[in-house]
């Protein structure tokens, strides 16, 4: 049994990564020619997906180029942060474990750390510090991938997922002051920072308070166009023996809003669906198996929610606009302008709406038809359109 040609729930390469080329082309430019890149989007857009497939490319094309990875979602301490940053940029300064170890033992002066080896020593290799050793001497770990790069006449793309979460850290402020004051004089190391939680991302990098302010470019990553999808959609059930017409391609790509995990995830529920040509009922079954999956998450959504936040919800999703009209206020219960306001600003910055052309709308396409589901019963399987 063939497997489906679209992927989610997982970073995206190869052939499952459809039409990013001007976001890659800037994003590739950009690392290669030593400019920090900070990339912003709501959750799911492929930001991800984005960078992997950039750090692949200069991979099999800049061999002086060295690229370390670091996912920062788990890591939840100012002091596992340093020692993961400087267990990547050993262990991606040389492919054998005792060049790592001899790399390790040169190139910290002040520091002496504690290295560990598995049964496989080239994999399982990590360094500990001692943490009072750590905080007189940070800046040691910091900047480590500029001393090896000087040394060893190459250069280093770090490239940190979810980098927000830094900002949960105790004295992140600190840390951050810090962070920003080395990195900006590096000359051999070229930082691209992204993460999930957009507003979070935006405070960091474009407040004009912080440190990170004008640390590089940023882009602003949007929606792939429909017109992307549907060529995208169209050719993946041509390959696998199966059709589907551009109306109901289209029909897929604007139910889910462009957006990237949602549109190869209902793509994907047609797909097996289809025994030759894709319809009206397959997508109409699709959508009802998609929202009844991710229920449960958007149940722990909303439970933290208050009531006036939900029905706040109710209202946009109801396209509402006046929100702070006595006539709104009155109809779905949201308290006063000024309750409106805070939790209009809680709302967004938990990045479940946002604020298009005047008008605020739920980010969530698959939430969205859940909500309408739920509270205002709505068989969104009547809303199919190419409108």
């Amino acid at each position: 049994m063939k497997s489906s040609p679209f992927k989610y729930g997982f970073t995206v390469s190869g052939k499952s990564f459809t039409n990013r080329e001007a976001e890659k082309n800037k994003l590739l430019n950009n690392l290669i020619s030593g400019i920090n890149t900070t990339i912003i989007s709501p959750r799911r857009w492929g930001k991800s997906s984005l960078v992997e497939a950039v750090i692949s490319d200069i991979k099999k094309k800049y061999p002086k180029h060295k690229t370390v990875e670091i996912d920062l979602f788990y890591v939840s301490s100012e002091e596992e942060f340093l020692e993961i940053f400087a267990e990547k940029v050993i262990k991606a300064s040389a492919s054998k474990w005792e060049d790592r170890i001899k790399n390790t033992k040169e190139f910290f002066k002040h520091l002496i750390p504690t290295i560990n080896l598995g049964i496989d020593p080239n994999n399982d290799f990590s360094i500990k510090f001692k943490w009072e050793e750590i905080t007189k001497h940070k800046d040691e770990i910091l900047n480590l991938p500029e001393v090896i790069a000087q040394k060893k006449d190459i250069k280093f793309i770090i490239s940190m997922d979810e980098f927000q979460n830094l900002a949960t850290f105790k004295e992140y402020a600190i840390l951050e002051k810090r962070i920003r004051s080395v990195w900006q004089r590096q000359k051999h190391t070229t930082y691209c920072l992204f993460g999930s939680k957009r507003h979070m991302m935006s405070e960091i990098f474009n407040n004009t308070s912080k440190p990170f302010y004008r640390f590089g470019d940023v882009i602003f990553l949007q929606k792939i166009d429909s017109i992307h999808w549907v060529k995208f959609i169209i050719k993946k059930f041509k390959e696998t023996k199966k059709e589907i017409t551009p109306e109901d391609a289209t029909i897929i790509a604007k139910t889910m809003g462009n957006h990237s995990w949602y549109v190869q995830q209902l793509s994907s529920y047609v797909w097996e669906r289809t025994e030759t040509v894709a319809g009206k009922a397959e997508i109409q079954s699709a959508i009802n198996e998609l929202v009844y999956a991710n229920s449960p998450f958007f149940l722990k959504e909303i439970e933290v929610l208050s009531s006036t936040q939900i029905n706040l919800l109710r209202a946009i999703a109801n396209n509402e606009i006046q929100l702070t009209s006595i006539a709104v206020m009155s109809k779905y219960r949201i308290g006063t302008p000024q309750n409106i306001i805070k939790n209009i600003r809680i709302l967004s910055n938990n990045d479940i709406i946002d604020k298009y052309n005047g008008k605020h709308e739920i980010l969530d396409p698959a939430f969205r038809l859940w909500f309408l589901k739920q509270f205002y019963n709505v068989d969104f399987t009547k809303m199919l359109t190419t409108d």
